[in-house]
C-alpha cells in the first residue's frame, strides 16, 4: 500500500464535511473510513500529530482541487518554496528510522506540486542552481529526481511510476549525501575510508530504507543497482543485473552532476551533459528521454540571438533549437524596459549563442527570472 502524509493534502479537508478518502495511523491502521468526518482544527493538529496517512491510490480523483488552487501561488514565490523544500529535505537525512518514510512521502508531495505548478522552472532550478552553493547532497539529489520525473512524464509512464521514479533518486545516495557534499569542495584525491563508503552507498541506502519500512522492491532494486554496468564494470556487486528504473537513475544521477560546479571542474552546459550523455548511452530511450526532456536550451538558460539581444529561455519550442526566449537586452547589450518574448523559429530571432548564467550586463533576481519562466 502506498500512502502520502494527511498533512500534505489537508487542502481536500473540510471540517464538519464528510472525508474523500480513509485516513490511516503511522503503522497504516485505519483511524476513519471514507465518509466519515474531522470535527474541529484540533483533531485535525491531532491527527498530523500522530503522523496520520492516505492510501495514493485514493487520491487519484481527490487531488485535482488541490492542485487548481496550489497555482495561486505567484511565480515570484517558486523560487522561495524551493529553498523550504530543500531546508526539509535536509531533514529527510537526520529522521530517525522510524520517521524516514514519512519524511521522505511528505517531501516528496511538496516537491511534485512545485514541478506540477511550473515543469519549466523547476527544471531551471537544475539549469541555473541559484541556491549559491548549499548542500551538494541534497541539492543533487532534488535535481536527480527533478530530471527522473521529467523524463519518466515525457515517456508517459502513469502517476505512480513517476512517484516510484521520483523517489528511488531522491534517495538513491541517502547513505552518502554528507560526503558527496564534501567531495564537491575537495580537491585532493579520495581517500581510501571514502572510496569504501562511496564503493558500499548502494547496499547501504538500501539497508536505510528496508529499516524505515519501504518495502517496494522496484524502488529498493533501482538504488542497489544504479552504479551497476550493462558489462559487469559497475560498483558494489559488479554484476551486468539492472532493471529500467535503475538505468534511468544512473543517467539522471550522470546527467545532473555534469550541470552542477564541483571544485575539480566547473557545470558545462544541458547542451553539452546530453552530448556526454548520448556518446554513453546513445541507444537507450531512458537517455534519450532525459535529453529531451531537458532540450538543447532548457529552461533558465541565458542565451544571445542574431539579433544581438539577450535573454533567458522561459520553456521549449516545436523545435529543439527554436526555444521562446523573454529578451532581456536590446542588440547593443542596454537592459530593456520591460522583456519581449522573442520566437527564435525566425532566422533573425534564431539562437546564435549559449550563454553562462551570469552573462548578463545586470542583475535578474530569481524571482523576476521565476515570474519570466513561469508566465513564458
Amino acid at each position: 500500500m502506498r500512502v502520502c502524509s494527511l498533512s500534505s493534502v489537508q487542502n481536500c479537508i473540510e471540517l464538519g464535511q464528510p472525508l474523500p478518502f480513509s485516513v490511516r495511523d503511522a503503522s497504516q491502521q485505519l483511524l476513519l473510513a471514507r465518509g466519515q468526518v474531522i470535527a474541529d482544527t484540533q483533531q485535525l493538529e491531532d491527527l498530523f500529530h500522530r503522523g496520520a496517512m492516505v492510501e495514493v491510490e485514493e487520491l487519484a480523483g481527490v487531488l485535482q482541487p488541490v492542485r487548481r488552487s496550489a497555482r495561486a501561488r505567484r511565480p515570484d514565490q517558486l523560487p522561495a518554496a524551493w529553498d523550504h523544500c530543500s531546508h526539509d529535505m535536509r531533514q529527510v537525512l537526520s529522521a530517525a528510522p522510524d520517521q524516514l518514510a514519512g519524511a521522505v512521502d511528505r517531501v516528496t508531495d511538496q516537491l511534485l506540486a512545485l514541478i506540477q505548478e511550473s515543469p519549466e522552472v523547476a527544471l531551471a532550478q537544475i539549469v541555473r542552481q541559484p541556491g549559491g552553493g548549499g548542500h551538494y547532497g541534497i541539492n543533487h539529489s532534488i535535481h536527480a529526481a527533478t530530471a527522473c520525473q521529467a523524463a519518466a512524464h515525457f515517456l508517459g509512464w502513469n502517476s505512480d511510476d513517476q512517484r516510484r521514479a521520483f523517489q528511488a533518486a531522491l534517495t538513491m545516495n541517502i547513505a552518502m549525501a554528507d560526503l558527496q557534499a564534501r567531495l564537491a569542495t575537495q580537491v585532493s584525491p579520495l581517500t581510501a575510508r571514502q572510496r569504501e563508503a562511496i564503493h558500499d552507498h548502494p547496499v547501504r541506502g538500501v539497508q536505510m530504507l528496508s529499516e524505515a519500512g519501504i518495502t517496494d522492491a522496484a524502488w529498493l532494486d533501482a538504488v542497489r543497482l544504479h552504479h551497476e554496468l550493462p558489462d559487469g564494470s559497475g560498483y558494489p556487486a559488479g554484476t551486468s543485473e539492472s532493471s529500467e528504473l535503475a538505468e534511468m537513475l544512473r543517467f539522471a544521477d550522470v546527467y545532473t552532476a555534469l550541470l552542477s560546479d564541483r571544485a575539480d571542474r566547473p557545470a558545462i552546459s544541458a547542451r553539452q551533459a546530453g552530448r556526454e550523455l548520448h556518446q554513453m548511452a546513445a541507444t537507450s530511450p531512458l537517455a534519450g528521454a532525459l535529453i529531451k526532456s531537458f532540450g538543447i536550451f532548457p529552461p533558465g538558460s541565458v542565451v544571445r540571438l542574431a539579433s544581438g539581444e539577450m535573454g533567458i529561455v522561459v520553456r521549449n519550442g516545436e523545435k529543439a533549437y527554436h526555444p521562446r526566449v523573454a529578451i532581456l537586452t536590446t542588440a547593443t547589450g542596454e537592459p530593456r524596459r520591460a522583456p519581449l518574448v522573442r520566437d527564435t523559429s525566425r532566422d533573425s530571432h534564431a539562437v546564435a549563442s549559449l550563454l553562462s548564467a551570469h552573462a548578463l550586463p545586470m542583475h535578474v533576481s530569481e524571482q523576476t527570472i521565476a515570474g519570466l519562466i513561469a508566465g513564458g
